[in-house]
């Protein structure tokens, strides 16, 4: 069993490598690690390697170029008096993705009309602006709630707000002005976001993709280490890692969500480099982790809990044999990630078999260990499955 616990480490090396390869500029260690934690050289990073804080600096000069021009529109062309809301508007809808700025452009005028229309008829029927803005701020706010409006219903009382404390909300014409106005900003800021380096997130998912093989692999490798001994002791450390493994499985999830969003309405979602490749491995992984759960507790279960349960601890011998296996699932884990990577299943269905087979033959094992190990092969055997059918 050596020697094939050898070649699985190997082989689960040598996919890391794989991946760490192509990601070693963005995590270079020592000298240059130090260098692009300070605001020049995270600037120098943005310029140098494509990923996130390019895609901030990108962002951020669409918004301003997106302020600017509407502010430039309503002021030169349109002749609006004091266009604050252009701008405003504008910079707020050069959002993460094309399909939330649209989504946005379309919940943020049906706002700012319905905060227009509220401060019109409360400056009409109350003659005290001071009751005026409470009423409007409160009616304002309850109304925002409203899951129509998304996360801009709260411009519905701020824009009623603003234009009762300025003193316009009798003027029919200077309220018209400032609904134009947030209408042209917004549509420049969708615009712009939608025809100016439209934001992708393919990257995310080949980072995803390693960060989660990884954690799952070095959590199945402390499983394989754990199932081995003879009295497994606290699980404490085995419980925070899986810990830290969900949290990548929550963050992975998020990358792969983001990144379809990303290609919604987006005129560059046909590039090679919008992470198509890794979108598969990626929910390989994620779809392997309710398994690795269950693998856990049933370790925990068998292992520490087992005189509150009809389970006994496993025999050595086939102890050993279910950790060479868990031991093998994590090679193919980290292998998973590399996009069009080969996995060798082929020893681990063999184990499988020797493992499955000992719980029909084996009756001098006793019942009580034979459930214990049928427990812990179970999920086992769902991830051989899972892999095989990636």
């Amino acid at each position: 069993m050596t020697g094939r616990r050898d070649r699985a480490r190997a082989l689960r090396l040598k996919a890391g490598d794989d991946v760490k390869r192509g990601l070693a500029a963005a995590f270079a260690p020592g000298e240059a690690e130090r260098h692009d934690r300070t605001p020049l050289g995270w600037f120098a990073r943005a310029l140098r390697v494509p990923g996130r804080e390019r895609r901030i600096v990108v962002q951020a000069a669409k918004a301003t170029l997106a302020a600017t021009g509407a502010w430039l529109l309503a002021t030169l062309v349109l002749k609006l008096p004091q266009p604050f809301l252009a701008p405003y508007a504008a910079i707020f809808l050069v959002e993460a993705t094309v399909y939330r700025s649209m989504r946005g452009w379309v919940q943020q005028v049906g706002s700012v009309a319905t905060g227009v229309l509220l401060a019109a008829v409360a400056g009409q029927l109350i003659p005290s602006q001071a009751v005026a803005l409470a009423v409007v701020v409160f009616v304002g706010l309850l109304a925002g709630n409203w899951r129509r409006f998304g996360d801009s219903g709260v411009w519905v009382g701020v824009t009623g707000m603003l234009l009762v404390s300025y003193g316009t909300a009798r003027d029919p014409a200077l309220m018209g002005d400032r609904l134009l106005e947030t209408a042209i900003g917004a549509a420049i800021g969708v615009a712009v976001n939608t025809l100016i380096f439209p934001p992708l997130y393919g990257e995310r998912l080949a980072t995803a993709a390693d960060r989660l093989a990884t954690a799952l692999a070095d959590l199945l490798e402390s499983l394989s280490d754990l199932v081995r001994r003879d009295e497994p002791g606290n699980l404490d450390d085995l419980l925070s890692q899986a810990q830290d493994a969900r949290s990548q499985v929550l963050a992975a999830e998020e990358a792969a969500g983001l990144t379809r969003e990303g290609r919604l309405l987006n005129l560059r979602r046909g590039r090679p480099k919008a992470g198509a490749r890794h979108e598969r491995p990626l929910r390989t992984l994620i779809a392997l982790w309710p398994s690795v759960a269950q693998l856990i507790t049933a370790v925990h279960t068998t292992a520490v809990r087992r005189e509150q349960h009809p389970f006994e601890y496993p025999w050595p011998d086939a102890r050993e044999s279910l950790a060479d296996l868990v031991h093998l699932l994590a090679g193919a884990v980290q292998a998973v990630a590399v996009a069009g990577a080969p996995v060798d299943l082929e020893e681990c269905r063999a184990l499988l078999e020797k493992l499955e087979e000992r719980l029909v033959t084996a009756e001098e094992d006793g019942v009580p260990a034979r459930l214990g190990l049928g427990t812990m092969t179970l999920p086992a055997r769902l991830l051989v499955e899972k892999l095989e059918d990636r």
